[in-house]
């Protein structure tokens, strides 16, 4: 359900703020005032992180979770006033931002004001106890699904935010909710506001077989399409990291990237990203520098919408607590102008109108975007290799988008950057004639045999 244009949401650019930790205070008004430096590194959508009350009752740490709400209607004090959030829409709007906020449907705090108003809306256990289906989530409860008087609540929670300005709504754990609600509500929230973004949170593979093997409700990405405009790629998130830090080879990865590509509506758009709030800052894992960032311009070049966590700009390898006061050290913004310029790169017309492929897997990953009128050739040196290889490519001198520079192409190689380089290239200087994945089908891989013969 593609209602905002396929095309406008492949170049989508989304920045992720957790209020808490933006600012020093912590505040909307903190937030407002970084608005026009955002804007600055050409993202398209600020994303918040939930604005409403935190819970007190089971709450970890000082501050609690943001995903342990007590109010869906309210704003947590600690951030402002209702006035101030709105100040944050309007000033967005300004700029030509969106403004999207997260919507935690599954679950709520312990001393919610829906527990306190409707005690059987919630999952019990055998003693009639509200409790969670996620035991390591201790700090909120379960809502009980199907429930249409539920259901009508919500919706009209989501009614009243767009009607404040609100442009979209990022659904936690989307895939634990009945996609039947995700539709209903789009539909009513489209009434009011027909261009509203939605994204899910939809969860790892491993959690969906999980849920579903207990008897708990748990969607694939394949049916939340149904609903939603843009889907996390946790189907394909684990082996992503073990290609990052060498566990698997990055050939792997690129596998199940190409089948991920097969497997959905061919107009389904994924949301790529090397960290978020959940997940551990790219610095802190990636095993050089240089390889962080080559692995952050190949998610950027890669197919879907790109995400920026807020501190990603200052190269910053701690991923802020969810619980306590753990603001962003903002340092010189050292990795602004790198992120701004692939940020640029993603509006360019070949990354929404044309073909992504993947040319090879090593020494460097070589992807490519193709159309009938331009080029783009991305160079990927994730595993930090060195020395020359070839590209496909007549020899001359091509303008390479991330350093502004020029680059060298003779007898048809190139230096291996240090990290990427994205090169934009004539249609008919190449590399047309190697179109393709890679020289073999890799989705035709077999397990070989084991000292028996048989299957391991």
């Amino acid at each position: 359900m593609l209602s905002n244009g396929t095309e406008s949401l492949k170049n989508l650019v989304i920045y992720e703020v957790f209020v808490r930790n933006h600012g020093e205070k912590g505040t909307f008004a903190e937030v407002e005032a970084d608005l026009e430096r955002i804007r600055s590194m050409g993202v398209d959508v600020v994303w918040l992180m939930p604005i409403h009350p935190i819970g007190r009752v089971a709450r970890k740490g000082a501050l609690g979770s943001p995903y342990s709400i007590v109010d869906y209607g309210a704003v947590n004090p600690e951030y402002g006033t209702e006035a101030d959030f709105k100040a944050v829409i309007e000033r967005a709007h300004s700029l030509g931002l969106r403004v999207m906020i997260d919507v935690v449907y599954n679950h709520t705090a312990h001393d919610s004001v829906l527990l306190a108003e409707h005690p059987e809306w919630y999952h019990e256990d055998e003693a009639g106890r509200a409790v969670t289906t996620v035991p390591e989530w201790s700090d909120v409860i379960d809502l009980q699904y199907p429930n249409l008087e539920l259901e009508r609540y919500l919706i009209e929670s989501l009614l009243r935010w767009s009607r404040m300005g609100v442009d979209g709504f990022r659904c936690d754990v989307a895939s634990l909710v009945p996609v039947e609600f995700w539709i209903r509500a789009r539909t009513e929230v489209a009434r009011e506001r027909p261009n509203t973004l939605w994204l899910a949170e939809s969860v790892h593979a491993s959690f969906v077989g999980a849920r579903r093997e207990a008897g708990l409700r748990a969607h694939s990405d394949g049916e939340l399409y149904a609903a939603f405009d843009l889907e996390y790629d946790y189907d394909i998130w684990a082996a992503w990291q073990a290609a990052v830090i060498g566990r698997i080879p990055v050939r792997r990865y690129l596998e199940l990237l190409r089948l991920q590509q097969s497997l959905y509506p061919e107009n389904a758009v994924k949301m790529r990203c090397v960290e978020n709030h959940d997940q551990r800052r790219i610095m802190s894992f990636a095993p050089t520098r240089d390889a962080a960032l080559s692995w952050t311009a190949f998610q950027a070049f890669n197919t879907g919408a790109f995400l920026i966590y807020a501190g990603q700009e200052a190269a910053a390898e701690n991923t802020p607590s969810l619980f306590d006061r753990d603001p962003i050290q903002w340092g010189s913004y050292e990795l602004q102008g790198f992120l701004t310029k692939l940020s640029r790169m993603k509006k360019e017309t070949v990354i929404s109108n044309g073909t992504f492929y993947v040319v090879s897997a090593e020494p460097v990953i070589v992807a490519v975007r193709e159309s009938h009128h331009d080029c783009l050739l991305g160079v990927f040196n994730v595993t930090g290799s060195s020395g020359v290889f070839e590209t496909g490519l007549r020899d001359g001198d091509y303008e390479e988008l991330l350093s502004g520079r020029q680059v060298r192409v003779a007898g048809g190689e190139m230096e291996l950057p240090s990290s990427a380089s994205i090169i934009r290239v004539h249609p008919q200087a190449g590399p047309r004639s190697r179109r393709g994945w890679f020289s073999t089908d890799l989705l035709d891989f077999q397990l070989p045999p084991n000292r028996s013969g048989n299957l391991p």
